[in-house]
């Protein structure tokens, strides 16, 4: 991904502790008493520009969501999305989730969204992948017992590669789709890369891992 370089980005995300948490770690445990509703708390992982989880507390108020994203130069996109449109139950950090584990507690996260993330394509960069099992020892930590990982993408070599890490990890599949928008599932709700991509006829891969 090519970031474009936003002098201003910093300044505008400081400016708004109400959107963006800048000290996570004080919350770690205690991510209810942060929202005005006690609720489940769904996770993004590299959320980008904030479409797909903006979308998500909006369709679900009764929802918690938290989005996590590395590069401020791309959050801040989110960031105006949610001052032009407040929202309750939705915040966002600007972390790398390498960390994940030092914010959120053991249990506490009941969904975790992982959306066109970088396939790293090359068999040496394999231990950068999302879905790698390093990672996915960080997710299983965090998450509930009867948490998911929902997982999209538009690469089909990431796609089979997390299929295979997700189960050799010990995970369960279901709802696995090999073209998404051709499928029957209901209320779909789309990144910016998803749209981009389906608009020119890829398909999209998809499916949902829990223990």
């Amino acid at each position: 991904m090519r970031l474009r370089n936003k002098p201003w980005a910093a300044e505008l995300i400081e400016n708004h502790p109400e959107v963006v948490e800048s000290d996570p770690q004080k919350w770690k445990g205690k991510w209810t008493e942060r929202f005005e509703k006690t609720s489940p708390l769904f996770v993004e992982v590299g959320t980008g520009k904030g479409q797909f989880v903006s979308r998500m507390a909006a369709a679900y108020p009764n929802t918690n969501f938290i989005g996590v994203e590395k590069y401020e130069s791309v959050l801040v996109t989110g960031v105006q999305r949610v001052i032009e449109e407040p929202k309750s139950n939705l915040l966002f950090l600007q972390e790398d989730v390498h960390n994940i584990t030092d914010f959120f507690s053991e249990g506490e996260v009941d969904r975790l969204y992982i959306n066109f993330t970088d396939p790293w394509p090359k068999n040496k960069h394999a231990k950068r992948r999302l879905t790698h099992e390093s990672f996915l020892k960080k997710y299983d930590e965090i998450l509930t017992d009867t948490g998911e990982i929902h997982f999209k993408t538009d690469n089909q070599g990431l796609f089979e590669y997390s299929l295979k890490s997700f189960t050799h990890y010990g995970l369960k599949l279901k709802n696995v789709s090999l073209d998404l928008h051709s499928s029957d599932m209901e209320d779909n709700i789309m990144t910016e890369y998803e749209e981009k991509f389906s608009s020119k006829g890829m398909r999209i891969f998809r499916v949902e891992a829990y223990r």
